[in-house]
């Protein structure tokens, strides 16, 4: 199989611990020690949800339903406080009461020393107003916390095991797999930020037709180079690197192999090739910052562990014997038919080397494992999922997250083939045409699941409209400040000093750095590293309209250091942030 997999879907729920955790859905976050520090959002959830208990305990309102999810926004108008939600409306049919009414009786028991004081506003939503010390010290903990300020501390969680790229080793990385690795890369960085343990691996898929097929071309091509007529088979690879391969191979060793027999010749060949063509996967890879812990050879699965699982299965009473194939039961796990896993000629199919697979991933101890797949093995989804229930696995503690299609536009038309060679797009060719931070990017803009448009034109932008560009800039911009701030022997603030920091652009830049704690645990539950691309975009906003109206040169000193100190926190969360996406924050543009 090519391109492999990926998703674990994540459900969103509220759970009291000395905080609000939004966990991965097969096993809760462990709240430890007597408190875990939150930041203000979660704070102000964890008092909304007292305020119910209190409310309902004293008769205000009613016991019983599910209360909807609390959502709090950041009011345009800053005249409506800091934050507001609309919990009181969507509640109303559970407590039978009208909003407004709901609203007020919370907000008679809103506590927390972070409240200057809440408002009732409108047909029931409820405003919160911060004490202005709340904004100062959520900078003071962020510069307190440094350089490892949004990194969660570890969850006593069984280990998640991520699988994506794992493209054949036939040929060059096109640009879909590209989309996969950026994001399967920065999904790896993501779990880990969020503290989780994580083990990434590359599916090899080194074994079967295929490489029987790589073997068949580069021989074709030997031939034809050595001046014999040959007719190229239909169904092998056409590509320009096949015949490049062919032709090293003649330039290192010459016609030597025309002696050997054609079966001998082809399995040299398919070793060979083999061989160039990983090693040209790992380059392009390393190249695109993308590494793994584990490279899994589909080798290693034939014939041993393959027979074991088709063995299990018919012991199982899962598989049975038909017109001399085995075949799987799979539609007693809901796919659409059964399906072969041995043919009749003896031959395992791709099925059963996958079933071996994921078998000997679960045999590996992992509590989740999540793959990334191109969307073209929607249909096969069912199928390994109904293996996996056939064997006796939990098919929920699998994944799997499609990948859709890539779409290249240059000068507003879309681009299909190479110019090199008239084929596909290369990863390579993406690299060396846009660099690898605006490939990186672009990629992890949008969600998976949607179609992605890459603009070729824009990524190579050197202006505010190619985003990447725009946050990397900002990193520059606060890499100049700290060069003229030393030059005028500036130092950041104390963090006692922070309270002269009462600017909107200030207050905006504070709370967009306060959230990125639960930016990262929202993102990583969800498995969704665009979230993170997304952040960064808009903290980079955040911090160029606070650069454009508050200098730090010129003012008196104690403003000047607390905003230096904003300045250096803003620099903490870009670099973070960009070091899950895998893009680089110079200091100079």
């Amino acid at each position: 199989m090519g391109w492999r997999r990926h998703i674990f879907f994540i459900h969103s729920m509220l759970t009291v611990c000395a905080r609000v955790t939004i966990p991965l859905r097969y096993e809760l976050s462990q709240c430890k020690g007597d408190q875990i520090k939150v930041d203000i959002k979660q704070q102000i959830e964890q008092a909304l949800i007292n305020a119910v208990k209190a409310a309902v305990s004293a008769g205000e309102l009613s016991e019983g339903g599910t209360l909807p999810p609390i959502l709090l926004e950041e009011p345009p108008n800053k005249e409506l406080g800091d934050f507001a939600t609309n919990f009181a409306m969507q509640s109303a049919r559970i407590f039978h009461q009208p909003p407004k009414k709901i609203a007020e009786i919370l907000g008679t028991h809103i506590t927390g020393s972070w409240l200057d004081h809440a408002e009732v506003a409108g047909p029931g939503f409820l405003n919160f107003y911060l004490k202005k010390d709340v904004i100062a010290d959520t900078l003071r903990d962020i510069l307190r916390t440094g350089e490892n300020y949004g990194a969660l501390p570890p969850k006593d969680l069984p280990p998640i095991q991520v699988e994506y790229v794992s493209a054949n080793p036939t040929g060059p990385l096109h640009v879909g797999h590209g989309r996969g690795a950026a994001v399967g890369s920065a999904l790896v960085k993501l779990l880990r930020t969020a503290g989780y343990e994580v083990q990434s691996e590359y599916y090899v898929n080194d074994a079967g037709k295929q490489m029987d097929l790589l073997a068949i071309s580069v021989n074709a091509r030997y031939l034809e180079r050595l001046g014999q007529k040959i007719v190229f088979p239909e169904n092998g690879y056409h590509g320009a690197d096949i015949i490049d391969t062919a032709q090293r191979i003649i330039d290192r060793d010459g016609d030597r192999y025309l002696a050997l027999s054609e079966e001998e010749r082809l399995e040299k060949f398919k070793d060979i090739a083999y061989k160039e063509k990983l090693a040209v996967l790992r380059e392009d890879l390393a190249d695109f910052r993308v590494t793994f812990d584990r490279w899994f050879s589909e080798r290693t699965l034939h014939p041993e562990a393959v027979q074991r699982v088709v063995d299990v299965l018919l012991e199982r009473g899962t598989a049975y014997e038909k017109d001399g194939a085995v075949w799987l039961r799979s539609t007693d796990y809901g796919d659409d038919k059964d399906r072969v896993i041995f043919r009749d000629n003896g031959v395992p199919t791709y099925l059963a080397a996958d079933i071996a697979y994921h078998d000997n991933k679960y045999a590996r101890g992992f509590g989740r494992l999540v793959n990334i797949w191109g969307a073209d093995h929607h249909g096969y989804v069912a199928r390994v999922k109904a293996a996996m229930e056939a064997l006796g696995h939990d098919s929920k503690q699998l994944t799997v997250l499609l990948l859709q299609m890539v779409s290249l536009y240059r000068d507003g038309e879309v681009v299909k083939l190479s110019k090199r060679t008239g084929e596909t797009v290369t990863l390579r060719e993406l690299m060396e045409e846009v660099g690898v931070d605006a490939a990186r990017y672009f990629f992890l803009m949008r969600s998976l699941d949607s179609q992605l448009d890459f603009d070729l034109d824009l990524a190579k932008k050197k202006s505010n409209e190619n985003p990447v560009y725009y946050i990397q800039y900002a990193h520059a911009r606060i890499s100049s400040i700290f060069r003229q701030a030393a030059e005028m022997r500036i130092d950041p603030a104390e963090g006692e000093k922070l309270d002269v920091l009462t600017d909107e652009t200030e207050i905006a830049l504070i709370k967009k750095l306060g959230a990125y704690p639960e930016e990262i645990e929202r993102a990583a539950s969800e498995l969704a590293p665009q979230r993170i691309a997304r952040y960064s975009h808009e903290l980079a906003a955040a911090f160029h309209s606070f650069y454009n109206k508050c200098r730090i040169v010129g003012q008196e000193p104690v403003l000047a250091a607390a905003r230096l100190s904003l300045v250096l926190a803003t620099g903490h969360v870009i670099r973070h942030s960009l070091g899950i996406l895998g893009v680089s924050a110079p200091e100079k543009m």
